[in-house]
C-alpha cells in the first residue's frame, strides 16, 4: 500500500510540473514506466529469491562492465552516466545498487567472517570499484547510497561495531583526497549548503537551485495550493530546474503543502520500517541482509533527496524512490521490493518477531 501510494504521489507531482512550467510527455512516459515496474516487481517476487545466490556475482561483474562502458558515451548534461535506448535512457548505476545488495549479501552468507577485520576487506573490494566508476560520471549522489548500505549491512552480519568505526575513521581521513577529485561543480554544489540565506531575490548557479527549491516547498503553505490556491501570480516564483526528476518532493509539497510532503515521509517509514520487518521476520540470513540492504538503500536516498530540497544537505542530482520521474529508477526501486516481497512470502521460514541479528562482543 506505502508502495502505491508513493507512486500515486510522484504521478501527481509530475502532473503539478506540467501545470506549472507547460506540458511535457514525462507524465505518459513515467504511466509506461510504472507499468513495466509494476511487471518486474511481481516477477521479481515470483521467483524464489534463494535462486538469485547463483547470479549475484555475475551480476555484480556486469554492473562493473556496464559503469565503464557507460563513460565511453556522449556525455549529456554534463554527466556520463546513460545509455541511450532511442527515446527512453537506462541508468547502469541504478542497477549496481541491485547488484551490490545480491553479491555481498552471498558473500556474508557463504563467508562468515564479517566479524573480523580482515572479513571487511572483500565486501569492500565489491563495493568501491562502483562508488568509484559512479563518481567518475559524476554522479556524486547516487555513489553517497553504497556505503551507507554497505555497512548497514556488515552491521546486520555480525560486524563488530569498533572495526566499522576504524574503517569510517580511515575514510574520513581520505575525504580531502576525495575533494580534489571532485569537479567544480561538485564542489559548488556543498559549498552552497553553507552559501544559503532566506528571502532577498534569487542567487545564481548551484544557489538558485537550492533558494528555488525552498520557496516551492514555501509557497505550498500548510494545505498546498490544491485547496488554498497559489499565493503568487509570478510564474517565475514556481520556476525550478529538474523539478519533475530529482526536486519532486518539492512539487508534492507546493501542490499539497505540509500535510502532503508529511504523508509522504510517513509512507517511507511504513515502507522501510517493513521491509526491516520482514527481514527479521524469516530465519534465513541471505534474505534477510537483502532487506537490511534495500531498506538502507531507500532510506538512505529519501534522506539525502528530501534533504537537499530544503538545503540540509548538498544538492547531489538524487532521485526521490518511486516519486521521481525516470525509468531506470523506477525499474530497479520495484525489483528490490519486489525482492522484499519475495522474501515475506517464501514459504518455509518460522517467523521471528522483531527484527534483530545476533552479534558477537564488539
Amino acid at each position: 500500500m506505502a508502495t502505491l501510494l508513493l507512486v500515486l504521489a510522484g504521478l501527481a507531482g509530475i502532473a503539478r510540473g506540467d501545470d506549472l512550467y507547460g506540458g511535457s510527455p514525462m507524465l505518459v512516459r513515467q504511466l509506461v514506466w510504472v507499468a513495466i515496474s509494476t511487471m518486474v516487481l511481481a516477477g521479481a517476487a515470483a521467483v524464489p529469491y534463494r535462486r538469485l545466490r547463483g547470479w549475484a556475482y555475475p551480476a555484480l561483474l556486469l554492473a562493473l562492465v556496464l559503469l565503464v562502458l557507460v563513460l565511453l558515451m556522449p556525455a549529456r548534461n554534463g554527466s556520463r552516466s546513460w545509455f541511450a535506448l532511442g527515446p527512453f535512457t537506462f541508468q547502469p548505476s541504478e542497477f549496481a545498487k541491485l547488484a551490490c545488495v545480491l553479491a555481498v549479501s552471498r558473500y556474508l552468507v557463504s563467508a562468515r567472517r564479517a566479524g573480523s577485520l580482515r572479513g571487511l576487506f572483500v565486501p569492500l573490494l565489491m563495493t568501491l570499484p562502483i562508488v568509484v566508476l559512479v563518481l567518475r560520471e559524476p554522479d556524486l549522489g547516487t555513489a553517497t547510497i553504497f556505503l551507507p548500505m554497505l555497512f548497514a549491512m556488515l552491521y546486520a552480519s555480525g560486524a563488530r561495531t569498533w572495526h566499522l568505526a576504524a574503517v569510517m575513521l580511515a575514510g574520513a581521513i581520505s575525504l580531502p583526497l576525495l575533494w580534489t577529485e571532485l569537479s567544480a561543480e561538485q564542489r559548488s554544489r556543498i559549498t552552497a549548503v553553507f552559501r544559503q540565506r532566506d528571502g532577498g531575490a534569487p542567487a545564481r548557479g548551484d544557489d538558485y537551485h537550492l533558494h528555488q527549491s525552498k520557496q516551492v516547498i514555501a509557497l505550498g503553505g500548510v494545505w498546498g495550493s490544491d485547496l488554498a490556491g497559489m499565493p503568487l501570480a509570478e510564474s517565475e516564483a514556481y520556476h525550478l530546474p529538474a523539478a519533475r526528476t530529482d526536486f519532486v518532493f518539492c512539487l508534492v509539497a507546493e501542490r499539497w503543502g505540509v500535510a502532503g510532503a508529511a504523508g509522504v515521509l510517513i509512507a517511507y517509514f511504513v515502507l522501510i520500517a517493513g521491509t526491516l520487518r520482514i527481514g527479521g521476520s524469516t530465519d534465513d540470513p541471505f534474505g534477510r541482509l537483502i532487506c537490511v540492504g534495500i531498506a538502507t538503500w531507500l532510506g538512505a536516498q529519501v534522506v539525502i533527496n528530501t534533504g537537499m530540497t530544503v538545503g540540509l544537505v548538498p544538492i547531489t542530482g538524487i532521485t526521490l524512490p518511486l516519486l521521481s520521474y525516470g525509468g531506470s529508477s523506477m525499474v530497479a526501486t520495484c525489483a528490490a521490493i519486489g525482492l522484499v516481497v519475495n522474501v515475506a512470502i517464501r514459504p518455509g521460514f518460522e517467523a521471528r518477531a522483531p527484527f534483530s541479528v545476533s552479534r558477537r562482543a564488539a
